[in-house]
């Protein structure tokens, strides 16, 4: 039986209407394929408003960062400039890194290297290398949200903390990869991440509302606001930090986006328009992760669906959430952004997984009746 459109419509915004019950403050959501595109937003842009947020609004990407920087050194490896399986000693010396640490256990998550953001001991413990809006570092983050960190203090910073496995023995989500991946590219280069981001992927893809912001504070308007609660003498506090200095995630997920520019991105991206073939295949093919129908690529998850493989990256911190999935060609992609009130306990994280499962059986499959529209 065949869904109509409107039919299609009502039970998309039911669903992102859903995601904001379970405890989100806003999401806008945008689903493109062949047939058109159905973009439409739930919940409210800030606490105490009426407006929902912007169709069109930027949003901190977080560890969707690490797909963008993950393309840009296939790029590099495409020209010849770095060599996937090279140890990345030789490129970076003044870290005294293991020399079987190579580029592609960098993209690929399986180097070993310490998380700074975060490693749980096997007693339960979380050890962190600097101080983050999660765990007891909660409130120090907090008071020190406009600090600015530069990549070679995380990096050493991480590197202090015993490594998580021998290179290539395991895999563990480490952002300590990613900002190690951005130092690759300025050796390499000789230039900074935003001017070839800029060059390369940014200006190509006409992605007027990407920004890479460093150390800067601000995001664009239009945005919605992220928030933080904490406990304050006893008291549950809760300020506004949409502002917020990035370095402190550095290349592991500061990038600023909207739901435009990475449908936009994850297509070129898939469609063949930014590596050449084999390279993009490399980007997709599935490492294990030990996670359940969720492997891991060079810079981007694969998983297994009842609609077939999506390729995908998702990203949280601090208070806002972006999502990023594509069938492996481009053809059809999701994107979305999401505001909340975040917390040192991460309170939103089992809302946050249901709504990626959500979205994504709602989108790819729910069979080819289920399609995008034009909007207007």
């Amino acid at each position: 039986m065949s869904v109509s459109h409107s039919e299609q419509d009502e039970r998309i915004l039911r669903t992102i209407e859903e995601i904001v019950d379970s405890g989100f403050l806003g999401v806008t959501l945008r689903v493109r394929d062949n047939h058109g595109e159905w973009v439409g937003s739930a919940g409210v842009a800030e606490l105490g408003g009426i407006e929902k947020p912007p169709t069109d609004g930027h949003v901190r990407i977080s560890s969707n960062t690490k797909t963008f920087t993950a393309t840009l050194v296939l790029q590099l490896v495409a020209e010849g400039r770095i060599a996937l399986d090279a140890p990345v000693i030789d490129h970076l010396p003044e870290f005294g890194l293991d020399r079987r640490i190579t580029v592609r256990m960098l993209l690929q998550h399986t180097s070993g290297v310490f998380n700074f953001t975060g490693e749980v001991d096997a007693d339960g413990t979380i050890v962190h290398a600097i101080p983050v809006p999660y765990g007891a570092t909660g409130r120090q983050w907090l008071d020190n949200r406009f600090h600015t960190y530069r990549p070679e203090e995380l990096v050493k910073a991480a590197l202090s903390e015993p490594a998580r496995f021998e290179p290539g023995t395991g895999w563990s989500y480490s952002n300590t990869n990613y900002v190690l991946a951005r130092l690759l590219i300025e050796k390499v280069t000789g230039r900074s991440l935003a001017e070839e981001m800029q060059r390369r992927i940014i200006g190509p893809l006409c992605l007027s509302g990407t920004v890479l912001p460093d150390a800067s504070p601000e995001i664009p308007e239009p945005h919605a606001h992220a928030y933080y609660r904490y406990a304050d003498a006893d008291r549950q506090q809760t300020i506004d930090i949409t502002r917020q200095n990035p370095s402190w995630v550095c290349t592991g997920g500061d990038m600023i986006s909207t739901t435009a520019d990475l449908a936009r991105f994850i297509s070129a991206l898939l469609g063949g328009k930014l590596l050449p073939a084999p390279l993009l295949a490399e980007m997709c093919t599935p490492h294990p992760t030990g996670i359940p129908d969720m492997d891991y690529g060079l810079g981007v998850f694969v998983l297994t669906t009842e609609g077939g493989t999506v390729i995908c990256h998702n990203g949280a911190a601090a208070g806002y959430a972006a999502l990023m999935y594509s069938t492996p060609d481009g053809s059809k992609t999701l994107t979305a952004a999401l505001n909340c009130v975040d917390d040192a306990d991460l309170s939103i994280a089992t809302a946050f997984r249901n709504a990626q499962r959500k979205l994504v059986e709602k989108v790819f499959c729910a069979g080819q009746a289920d399609q995008a529209r034009p909007v207007g």
